[in-house]
């Protein structure tokens, strides 16, 4: 399939590999899009698993409501779920990187059921990151977040000279140019960049994500500017169980993009080990 429908919108979603192959679901984050995977999803089709990769809401020219209460997390969890059931999925392995590992770690959390393993891609899980920002340099960190809540003024800097602003503060993250550029050229959509800012800005609606049950694997890059080492260190004690592991990566940020064979080593050790 190319596409799935939730509430009256239309979901942009990459499905490769085999129709009866084991699902593996991966989520993108700010400002991605599917393109972020495009160097794991082979690795994984190559062994014989199917793999899903949405353009999430706001990123789908069919799926930008107006209202920011509509990038809620549970309105986001719940995409997730309906491209599951669209796929005849009962259960998937969960990747998520940045904004995705949000969604994941809710939904793994959320609906356990669902989910037979979680890969996070730098992500800590969310309230490892809360306790952080009280607790560490975190908030320091995420100071974009709150400039991210201002109306209009966002969109008007992020986009001036054809996006050359985004393009520039994801290079100097770590990205590299042709992604970047590639990413801040489709940000310049109608309604594009507004939408995916209103994930940030529906942070009052998100809800609590409690601890885990279902194994998890973190990976995370040693110079990722945006998580301090207490989130990222704070993160095993939201997953219960024995099942849990951390690699850290001499990267940054950029996870799938920049080791997309590390990624694809530990969906693909976690799909031995727990199918």
């Amino acid at each position: 399939m190319d596409a799935f429908a939730r509430g009256g919108l239309r979901f942009d979603v990459v499905d490769a590999g085999p129709a009866d192959g084991e699902v593996v679901l991966c989520l993108h984050g700010f400002p991605q899009d599917s393109a972020a995977y495009a160097g794991v999803l082979p690795l994984l089709t190559a062994r014989g698993l199917r793999v899903l990769v949405p353009d999430q809401r706001g990123y789908s020219p069919g799926a930008r409501p107006a209202q920011r209460r509509d990038y809620a997390l549970r309105e986001l969890v719940a995409d997730a779920v309906a491209l599951l059931d669209a796929a005849g999925a009962p259960r998937a392995h969960v990747v998520g990187h940045d904004w995705g590992g949000v969604v994941a770690w809710a939904l793994a959390a959320w609906f356990p059921e669902r989910v037979s393993a979680l890969t996070a891609l730098s992500q800590p899980h969310p309230a490892a990151f809360q306790s952080a920002v009280l607790t560490s340099t975190q908030a320091v960190r995420s100071t974009y977040v709150a400039a991210f809540q201002l109306p209009l003024l966002p969109e008007r800097l992020l986009l001036a000279g054809g996006g050359r602003l985004l393009s520039a503060s994801l290079q100097r993250s770590g990205l590299p140019a042709d992604l970047a550029r590639g990413y801040a050229h489709r940000m310049g959509e109608p309604g594009r960049l507004t939408a995916a800012l209103d994930w940030y800005r529906a942070l009052p609606h998100a809800g609590r994500v409690g601890p885990v049950d279902v194994p998890v694997t973190y990976l995370h890059g040693r110079q990722d500017p945006f998580y301090a080492p207490a989130a990222v260190l704070g993160t095993a004690a939201h997953v219960r169980g024995s099942s849990f592991r951390r690699q850290a990566l001499g990267i940054g940020h950029w996870v799938p993009e920049l080791a997309p064979q590390a990624v694809a080593d530990a969906v693909l050790e976690a799909v031995d080990a727990h199918s």
